[in-house]
């Protein structure tokens, strides 16, 4: 059970640090600062990648955990938490609440990291689409049609 509880504390300090690096992302997509976004992406997938390898590893001590309380293979954290006797219990019930809510908490900020990244694309490709030749521009019903020569916006350099 020690074990266990290690991994469940190191995988916890690793989504506090996805949410953290989330959040940095969001901070760099508000600003409009896209030098750090790939940067900043990067991190992200690091983190990522470096919880993917520790859920292994919780996995393989979850299954040792439910051997010894005679579970079947691939328990929950409920499941083992439910099983155990006094502090473990208790602790692995507070792992499984803190997994919930910072779950939570990272979904949300993805989403919204996700909403700002397509809108900053849908941006730039309006912008870049009214500089061009051959741009297009949006119909009353949402389609995409060619803007014609005559009709092009223009730009008063002289300002």
């Amino acid at each position: 059970m020690e074990k266990l509880s290690q991994i469940l504390w190191r995988e916890r300090e690793l989504l506090e640090t996805l949410l953290f690096k989330l959040e940095e992302e969001q901070l760099v997509l508000a600003a409009g600062r896209t030098r750090w976004l790939a940067r900043s992406a990067r991190e992200v997938e690091n983190v990522l990648e470096t919880i993917r390898e520790t859920e292994i590893l919780r996995a393989v001590a979850a299954e040792e955990a439910a051997a010894v309380f005679g579970l079947g293979p691939n328990p929950s954290l409920r499941a083992l938490a439910e099983a155990a006797d006094e502090p473990w219990q208790s602790l692995l019930l507070d792992h499984y609440e803190a997994f919930t809510t910072i779950t939570h908490e990272i979904t949300s900020l993805a989403d919204a990291n996700r909403e700002l990244i397509t809108t900053g694309y849908r941006s730039a490709r309006e912008t870049l689409m009214t500089l061009g030749e051959g741009t297009e521009s949006y119909a009353a019903d949402g389609s995409a049609v060619a803007v014609s020569q005559a009709r092009r916006p223009m730009v008063d350099w002289s300002l």
